[in-house]
């Protein structure tokens, strides 16, 4: 079996299309990269092409299917396709014939379809490090790989690509161990200047040990997203603007930047960055508080720079003191607004007809380590601001643990009222803590107690803490109020409507944790087939360029609400809509 590490390669993970119904992998290897994409997109079918035997066989176990083929003899043994994208990590330069691969192949690519690519770059510094040194010699892995049979620069494989009718859209240098690069081109610098060889350029092209392509039958059309963040609390930050940025920049033509915290402090204007001509800017901010002329400077100074601007909010406001003002302009001031819940786009809709909803997702399904043990189960509570959500229900769990003994621990995050109000030994507590924290106590977990009361606040609120219970293979207990309209009772997850109903049913799921375990691997299947953020991106992504496209109404409608940005010129652009 070829010694070559077995994890994934992020620059290629990252850049498979997120919602791909078919990808092809060329040289899967052990088929660490589809597993991990499967993580992101259980729905795919991950086809793997390997010529190793062992290394097939330990990719069967991972991926939908792999074909142990010489790929140059069977280049297509999983039918002609459309495939969404085609794969090859560190492959190509092992074929006798990768430019006729590559052409054969890019006939199979669906119409949207995209090719990565992942090389070995012929110019690394230290190909010319060894020849000066005069010790060359082949290794079993690497850039020196006695199976390499071809050898590429980065204008070679521009070409080759464009030569399979194939459209470059990017192409990522990989730079490692920079330092000992920096230090051979400076000692090289003036022989490269003797050689009439241009010292940048040859340090762009010298550092990169590979490079990342990527490539399609034609240009997409092209979005900068740039959002603005809050400190993460609660896994909101990541939910709501981390997850899905990495989930858009995954798609052909987009980038996206994360501005810090401190930028939401000072509220600085930023400059568009250059970019091709006919970006579509998207500017997102993450739960803004805009009053007053402070608030309408910040937005009018991004309209002048260009960007169309959007409020991503996902809680009632009106729990927050600060959105109570008279003069809040966080959402008549922006272009169009994003939320997570139906009755929420219910409450803000007044303020902004243009309003899109993004229910919460899951990122990337981990693998389940919980329900070990058949005789234990560990129920998690965890919550900011619920401490009005558990008092009806504390008698009937003190009497569960009562009688349970150590048969139940219950964990605690963040609520120290409730830590102590449990009458067991069998307890631990966790102060609020960071947004990977609470997942790895909750993957440690069987039960999930979500207590909500039935209120207006409440009623708006998302069923996140349902989906990542169910990501985990956490069975859910939860109150009618959200977590009903996402649960289908008695068989993805346990209902209580009173003290006495949750009593019993916890016992019950004490006295049969198999059943336990069913319910929560249904709910893990539903969120597999219908929760993911990948299955969901291209409708953000299609709504973003949707409302760039009608930028002109949307300021015009914009203005008609807050006509104080009516002398705010958008962006400089001469066809912009007149502000006087």
């Amino acid at each position: 079996m070829p010694n070559y590490p077995d994890l994934p390669n992020p620059d290629l993970l990252d850049r498979i299309p997120p919602d791909a119904g078919t990808v092809l992998d060329v040289g899967c290897g052990r088929g660490a990269l589809g597993e991990a994409y499967l993580g992101r997109n259980p729905r795919c079918r991950y086809l793997g092409i390997e010529s190793d035997p062992e290394c097939a066989e330990a990719a069967a176990h991972r991926l939908s299917e792999v074909a142990c083929v010489d790929v140059e003899a069977t280049p297509l043994p999983f039918g002609a396709g459309p495939f969404d994208c085609i794969i090859y990590g560190d492959s190509l330069e092992h074929l006798r014939d990768p430019w006729g691969i590559l052409r054969r192949h890019a006939a199979a690519l669906s119409e949207n379809g995209v090719l990565l690519i992942c090389v070995p770059n012929a110019e690394h510094w230290s190909f010319a490090e060894r020849l000066l040194a005069g010790r060359f010699a082949y290794e079993d892995s690497g850039l020196f790989d006695r199976t390499h049979l071809r050898w590429f620069t980065q204008d070679s494989m521009r070409r080759a690509l464009e030569e399979a009718s194939l459209s470059v859209v990017d192409v990522v240098p990989r730079v490692f161990a920079p330092e000992r690069g920096e230090a051979f081109i400076q000692a090289m610098a003036p022989a490269l200047a003797a050689l009439g060889v241009d010292v940048p350029e040859y340090r762009r092209r010298a550092l990169p040990l590979q490079h990342v392509w990527r490539a399609m039958h034609r240009p997409p059309p092209r979005l900068h997203l740039r959002a603005s963040m809050l400190d993460p609390v609660g896994g909101v930050s990541h939910v709501r603007i981390a997850q899905p940025c990495q989930a858009l920049a995954s798609c052909a033509g987009v980038r996206t930047e994360i501005l810090p915290a401190s930028w939401v402090a000072t509220h600085q204007g930023v400059a568009v960055a250059d970019g091709p001509a006919g970006e579509a800017r998207i500017f997102l901010l993450h739960r803004p508080v805009l009053t007053g002329p402070a608030g309408l400077a910040m937005v009018a100074g991004l309209i002048a720079e260009g960007w169309l601007v959007l409020c991503e909010f996902d809680d009632h406001p009106g729990v927050f003191p600060a959105m109570r003002q008279e003069e809040l302009y966080s959402f008549r001031a922006v272009h169009a607004v994003q939320t997570s819940t139906t009755p929420l786009a219910a409450v803000l809709r007044p303020q902004n007809p243009e309003i899109a909803v993004f229910p919460n997702a899951i990122a990337s399904l981990p693998s389940p380590v919980n329900f070990r043990d058949p005789g234990h189960l560990t129920m998690l509570f965890a919550g900011i601001n619920r401490s009005q959500e558990w008092p009806p229900y504390l008698a009937a769990i003190n009497a569960v643990t009562a009688l349970a003994g150590e048969r139940l621990t219950i964990r605690v995050i963040a609520d120290r009222g409730f830590f102590d109000a449990l009458d067991t030994p069998h307890k631990s507590f966790t102060p609020l803590c960071d947004y990977d924290t609470y997942l790895q106590q909750l993957s440690t977990c069987e039960i999930c107690f979500m207590p909500l009361r039935d209120n207006g606040f409440n009623r708006c609120k998302s069923d996140l803490k349902f989906i990542e219970a169910a990501a985990h293979r956490v069975v859910a207990l939860a109150s009618p109020t959200v977590y009903a309209d996402a649960i289908e009772e008695g068989k993805t997850g346990l209902i209580f409507r009173t003290p006495a109903n949750l009593e019993r049913q916890l016992l019950h799921l004490l006295a049969a944790p198999d059943r336990a375990c069913i319910l929560a691997e249904a709910a893990r299947s539903v969120v597999a087939q219908h929760r993911m953020l990948g299955q969901q991106t291209v409708r953000r992504l299609a709504w973003y360029r949707s409302l760039w496209e009608r930028r002109d109404e949307l300021h015009q409608a914009l203005v008609a609400r807050v006509p104080q940005l009516a002398g705010v010129p958008f962006g400089g652009r001469r066809d912009s809509v007149p502000l006087g």
